[in-house]
Formats: structure tokens, sequence, C-alpha cells
């Protein structure tokens, strides 16, 4: 894999089973599968979330460095995949910029850059699923929320963060934070340090790229924001993940609602994903 996408796989979220808290168990942020059915795993890494009973949501990068994803799992079953639509504003980094930020420690034209990409896919199933509820999406304001936020990818506490290349498939975890970002493209929040955070204040990690940022609507969950990528903490030249005082950003759905009800629409009269 290029540079360039493996850094994207990784800053970007390509993200971690979520950072917490040092001084909260890592015990109070574990979770059941059963506390989201809808969640998809992606092979290797990576989530997305179903939103239509043939159809998963998730970051455009997270399934664009894969030759072929033909299958995911929702509801611990595995599901054949039919197709996949990546937006057509989404880009990836040049490997030019990716090896100035390297050498200058100057990451801000890097976040730019992914600050100014569409990073989102769908993914259409081979055959509908009837015993998973779809999440709705939530295109409602949302600045000031609590939002719930999950994954199995890297892990860590916020004075440490988490390594590079720390495993990015572990654990189902959750935790939450609140919504600081929200304009555009992208919803966001910050990783606060006690004793400015939630009880169970955590942000993402690599390998939760494409998880659902989830916010409280009645008794329901919906989906408000899929996890794409994260200023970091820029330490000499370095990028430190998962860090006190990182801010990560989400796919603001409620932006692409037209997007997405087109191409459902047009891919099921369709009969195939194109």
């Amino acid at each position: 894999m290029r540079l360039a996408a493996l850094l994207l796989l990784l800053l970007s979220f390509g993200a971690g089973a979520v950072v917490i808290r040092d001084d909260v168990p890592d015990r109070q942020h574990r979770m059941a599968s059963s506390g989201l059915p809808a969640l998809a795993d992606l092979p290797g890494e990576g989530h997305g979330v179903l939103i239509a009973p043939q159809w998963v949501i998730t970051a455009a990068h997270a399934v664009s460095w894969q030759h072929a994803l033909d299958v995911v799992v929702v509801g611990g079953t595995p599901r054949a995949v039919r197709g996949v639509v990546i937006h057509p504003g989404y880009r990836t980094p040049p490997q030019a910029m990716v090896d100035a930020a390297l050498k200058s420690g100057d990451w801000e034209a890097f976040f730019g850059f992914l600050a100014a990409s569409d990073d989102l896919a769908l993914v259409q199933l081979a055959e509908p699923v009837v015993d998973v509820a779809p999440v709705p999406i939530h295109g409602g304001p949302v600045l000031g929320k609590v939002v719930r936020i999950m994954g199995r990818g890297a892990t860590g506490t916020g004075s440490k963060g988490h390594a590079l290349n720390a495993p990015r498939r572990t654990d189902l975890r959750q935790g939450y934070n609140t919504i600081s970002v929200s304009e555009g493209r992208w919803i966001g929040y910050r990783f606060d340090m006690p004793p400015n955070a939630l009880p169970l204040e955590a942000s993402t990690g690599s390998g939760d790229s494409g998880s659902p940022i989830l916010v409280a609507v009645g008794d329901q969950w919906h989906v408000a924001g899929i996890t794409a990528w994260k200023r970091g903490i820029v330490t000499g030249t370095e990028v430190q993940p998962g860090r006190y005082g990182e801010t990560s950003y989400g796919v603001r759905l409620g932006n692409y609602a037209d997007w997405i009800e087109s191409t459902i629409a047009t891919a099921d009269e369709a009969g195939d994903a194109r």
C-alpha cells in the first residue's frame, strides 16, 4: 500500500477501538456487538453502519484501498456485497504532500486536503438484511449534543495516545463526546482531558474509520456522522494519534442526504450498484 494511503488510513482513522481517559477502567468502555447490531465490520479493519435493508454507509477511504470488497459482517453474520459506490468528490492525498509533511512536520496542507474531500461511500449488499434494523440518518442540528462513538480499532489513553502501528482490530469499545464543530461536510469533537471531560469521554482510533457517530433521538440512536479523520497532535515531525486535545471529524450525513437518497434510488431501480 502506498504511504499516502497508509497514512490516510492511520491518521484519518484508519481508527482504534476508541481511545479513553487515563482514569477510567477499560472495562467500562467494553460493549457487546448486540449493543448496536447495525454496526458493520469491514474485512481487516474499519466499519460502516446499516442505514437501509440493503445498504451500509462508510468512509470512502475505508473501502477504496481494497481491491475487492466481497463481504461485510452485520449483526455477526457475513453479508455478500453486490457493489460499492464511492462519492465522486472523494480524493486521496498526493504522495508528495505526505512526503513534505513527514520531512517538515507541517501537516496543515495534509489536514486541509482531508477537509476538502468527500470521504463517503455506500456499500450495496447482495440481499436485504431482514434480521437487523437499520439505523435512521439524523439530519438535524447536533452542535453541543453528546454523541456515542464506537469501534474495534486501536486503543489507548489520552495521555499517551496510540502508536501508528498499533493493532487495528481489537475488542469492541464505545465512548461519548460532545459535538463542537458542525458545518459543511463535517461534524467534530475534541478529546478533552479530565476534569473538562465527560465521564466516559473518548475519541476514535486507527481502524475505526467508517464507524457511526450516534445521537439519541427519544429512545433510539440515529447516525449523524461517519468517522473520517482527525487533526492529531503534532510533536516534532510526527503526528501522535489519540492524544488529549486532538479533534476528530466525521462526515456530516445531513450534508449528503440528496446524494445518499439518489444513489440508493438509482441503484435499486437498476438492480445493481454502479
